[in-house]
């Protein structure tokens, strides 16, 4: 049982490394800089029933002062005022395009089916899919861009800074990025060509829009739940530069409003943390859960409390990079880590039983 407890800690050890690393790399974009070529850029922006979050996008995006701009949205028979809303905007900036939604196909998902009916529509040599609920500044263009054609990428997408107001989002929120920047070294997505390290948030993905167009990625990921990492897959395999970032003050995002909110939204993604693996996902789960008590059962306080330690300081870490209060997530370690378990158990309940409701729709049905 000592070599277990040696595996543990060396497991420990590495999330810790990992968690370093992220910290010190600081993982953000570049301040803003003058571009040399200023390409045109579409803005596009998928909406279902997003009333409470579309106006303000809005708002920010026609405060931009960058040339050669196209807003489109695309109203996905939203049942509240959301198309009400777009329209609002549209009669004040005539760079803002309302887009009504069809009937959608059978094989593909809501949001993977918005994307490619944007994407169809737009005329930007660059294309920036923005989720509704993101907040964003006017220099995070000009930065993604420059960032974009520094490193002669074809897809840069951006993990936005998570705006938590409620308990319940605070004990939930911090856990995408608590797994993300303790497993996976940010800077090997760009870095290395295996698809082993890849990550993106459908919240930003931007692409040149040239590659876009002979891939057509949302319609080969028609059927993905988690669609932004199955593109960003498929851009490694076809050896493709991509890069993912940490957002700082220029974007942010406030994901889910509450708890439930919090943990149906998680369901979709949890599994596709760990590769796609239920095996590993539940691994993880348990192995992290059960080690401080392997530890101190074979090992003895000492290696306990140095356990906890390091524990800690990958929760330090994680915290400094996502920007968010250190002492806050400290003392919410635990109720955390019950409600990464708790969204582990429904995530497989709701697998067995093919159903998961996303925006009024079952995205599991007939998948």
């Amino acid at each position: 049982m000592i070599y277990c407890c040696y595996f543990l800690i060396g497991l420990l050890i590495i999330r810790l490394l990992v968690a370093f690393v992220n910290y010190l790399s600081f993982a953000y974009l570049p301040k803003a800089s003058q571009l040399v070529i200023a390409p045109s850029v579409s803005v596009l922006i998928p909406a279902r029933n997003e009333e409470e979050n579309i106006g303000t996008v809005l708002e920010q995006l026609s405060t931009f002062e960058y040339s050669g701009l196209e807003i489109i949205v695309y109203n996905d028979h939203s049942t509240d005022k959301t198309e009400s809303i777009i329209q609002h905007w549209a009669t004040l900036n005539p760079t803002i395009k309302l887009l009504n939604g069809g009937v959608l196909p059978q094989g593909w998902l809501g949001k993977n089916h918005a994307c490619h009916q944007l994407a169809q529509a737009a005329t930007g040599e660059i294309l920036l899919f923005l989720d509704a609920d993101v907040s964003v500044k006017k220099d995070i263009i000009e930065r993604s861009i420059h960032h974009l054609q520094q490193y002669e990428l074809h897809l840069l997408s951006i993990f936005p800074k998570q705006i938590l107001k409620s308990f319940g989002e605070k004990i939930s929120v911090p856990l995408m990025n608590w797994v993300l920047l303790s497993i996976l070294p940010l800077f090997l997505v760009r870095k290395s060509k295996s698809k082993i390290f890849s990550a993106a948030n459908g919240q930003f993905m931007m692409f040149k829009a040239d590659t876009y167009k002979a891939l057509w990625p949302h319609e080969k990921c028609k059927s993905h739940i988690v669609e932004d990492i199955a593109i960003i897959r498929l851009f490694k395999q076809k050896r493709l530069a991509s890069d993912t970032r940490l957002g700082d003050n220029d974007i942010s995002c406030r994901m889910y409003v509450g708890l439930e909110d919090a943990i149906e939204g998680f369901m979709k993604n949890i599994f596709q943390f760990f590769g796609n693996s239920i095996v590993i996902t539940i691994s993880f789960g348990i192995l992290t859960t059960i080690a401080p008590f392997v530890v101190f059962f074979y090992m003895g306080l000492w290696w306990l409390i140095a356990y906890l330690a390091g524990i800690i300081c990958i929760r330090f870490f994680v915290v400094l990079a996502s920007q968010q209060s250190v002492v806050q997530n400290l003392l919410l370690t635990l109720p955390q880590h019950i409600v990464f378990l708790l969204i582990i158990v429904k995530g497989l309940i709701n697998n067995k039983q093919k159903k998961l409701i996303w925006k009024d729709r079952n995205i599991l049905q007939d998948l």
